[in-house]
């Protein structure tokens, strides 16, 4: 069975965008981006909300960004090389290659695609992954901390959903951000 992991960038308050709607404060980083290329190296499919698959498709639809360097090229080979699955109402269409788009976050059809996938999942979007935790689907949360408090914002963890963590690894980059990553236990603790 594969696993469902949450991975997302957050100040040291939590935030993972400011009160603007901005995540700007967040420096490209070659040792940070290094990482995130090979945390997502393993995944097959993105599970995104509207907003972030927006953001990240940027990564099929502006070969600019790919040649700006052999770092970039390979995050967007990676990205490019796994499936999406965008939940949406509004999008009517897809820009990236293997993109489906689903109406509705449906738990029983993510646990599905998580008994039949080969490869790890990832979800990404505060909305989506707040649906999928409470769900219980959630399997590891990665944190990327970075050293800024933002004073407020998008909660990077979902609000009103209690997931007890249990800590597997911890990284320390030389730019101050934290790498955590955390399993998620179930109501028994284990």
């Amino acid at each position: 069975m594969a696993k469902l992991i949450y991975v997302n960038n957050v100040s040291v308050d939590g935030y993972m965008e400011d009160e603007s709607g901005v995540f700007a404060w967040l420096p490209l980083d070659d040792e940070v981006f290094t990482f995130t290329t090979d945390l997502l190296r393993p995944v097959g499919t993105y599970l995104y909300g509207r907003r972030l698959y927006e953001a990240m498709a940027v990564w099929e639809t502006d070969p600019a960004l790919a040649a700006q360097s052999a770092r970039m090229a390979e995050f967007a080979r990676v990205w490019q090389a796994a499936d999406k699955v965008v939940y949406s109402t509004t999008l009517t269409a897809t820009s990236t290659a293997a993109t489906r788009i689903e109406r509705r976050f449906d738990p029983a059809a993510v646990a599905e695609l998580k008994a039949t996938a080969d490869r790890d999942l990832t979800i990404g979007g505060a909305d989506l992954a707040a649906q999928a935790m409470r769900a219980g689907l959630v399997d590891e949360c990665h944190l990327l901390v970075w050293p800024v408090a933002v004073g407020g914002g998008k909660p990077g963890l979902p609000a009103g959903a209690r997931t007890d963590l249990a800590l597997l690894d911890e990284r320390r980059f030389g730019n101050g951000v934290v790498h955590l990553r955390y399993r998620t236990r179930g109501p028994d603790g284990n």
